[in-house]
């Protein structure tokens, strides 16, 4: 037996062990950037603006936060709903953030961050505000007259599946620009969250999201921040960071300039 233990110990000498120990902090800390996987297209947490070529929203503070407190700079990886969980595995990037939902299909394959923005996301719909007072609930969503757009790959795609099967399912690449097709009248709604609807609601005036103070049974839920399985310092330092935040406001203060939470009195 002693001599079993000798011959473990004498491979283990020839092992790679510094390669096996080094994780996504070491590894962002050589490099000096830490690579962020995002959509760009889901306005009020991450949006690439056409017009200046920068990220926008909560995510895009958050993303400089995480950076500025490595000390490195961000190096934006695009990625899309449909591929967003294979790019993640396949090391794309160290983290991601859109707007991503806590869910426990996620959590089975990836690593998810404490939540953020807990109690402002829910299922809910956009529309021409000539038409708002057709929708009241599912059940007039659900009739094949209702063209109703959803982006791939997403929550809300798997939501119009499960619970919209009468009505008429467009499938359009661009999350970004549905609401716009439907203020055009190329669609008829589009399902999306309460924080994009309402931001929506702002910017364009022929759109209304008459049900975004109801959102549809059970799904609401928060957000957070993905990253691969397997590297649970690099998890606790990300956690930290949102703790850090909660603790002194600063997560209060983006959830209120960007999705409506209101001031505690």
């Amino acid at each position: 037996m002693k001599k079993f233990f000798v011959i473990i110990f004498a491979l283990c000498m020839f092992l790679p062990i510094g390669k096996l120990e080094a994780g996504h902090l070491e590894d962002i800390a050589s490099r000096g950037t830490i690579k962020i996987g995002t959509t760009g297209d889901y306005i009020p947490m991450s949006y690439l603006n056409p017009a200046t070529g920068e990220y926008e929203g909560i995510d895009a503070e958050l993303s400089k936060i995480i950076a500025d407190s490595l000390g490195v700079k961000i190096e934006y990886v695009p990625t899309s709903w449909p591929t967003l969980s294979a790019d993640m595995q396949a090391g794309k990037f160290d983290i991601a953030l859109c707007g991503i939902s806590r869910n426990f299909a996620r959590a089975k394959t990836m690593a998810m961050s404490d939540a953020y923005g807990e109690g402002l996301f829910g299922k809910t719909i956009l529309c021409r505000k000539s038409d708002a007072k057709k929708f009241k609930s599912v059940a007039d969503l659900n009739r094949p007259e209702v063209r109703i757009m959803i982006n791939p790959g997403g929550t809300n795609e798997k939501f119009a599946h499960a619970n919209l099967p009468k009505a008429t399912l467009i499938v359009h690449e661009e999350n970004a620009d549905i609401p716009i097709q439907i203020a055009e009248g190329k669609a008829d709604i589009m399902i999306t969250e309460t924080v994009e609807a309402t931001s929506w609601v702002k910017r364009e005036p022929r759109l209304a999201a008459p049900l975004v103070d109801k959102p549809f049974e059970g799904t609401r839920h928060s957000c957070g921040i993905l990253l691969e399985k397997g590297d649970q310092e690099f998890l606790n330092y990300i956690n930290f960071v949102l703790a850090e935040l909660r603790m002194d406001g600063r997560l209060e203060q983006l959830e209120i300039k960007y999705l409506g939470r209101k001031p505690k009195k």
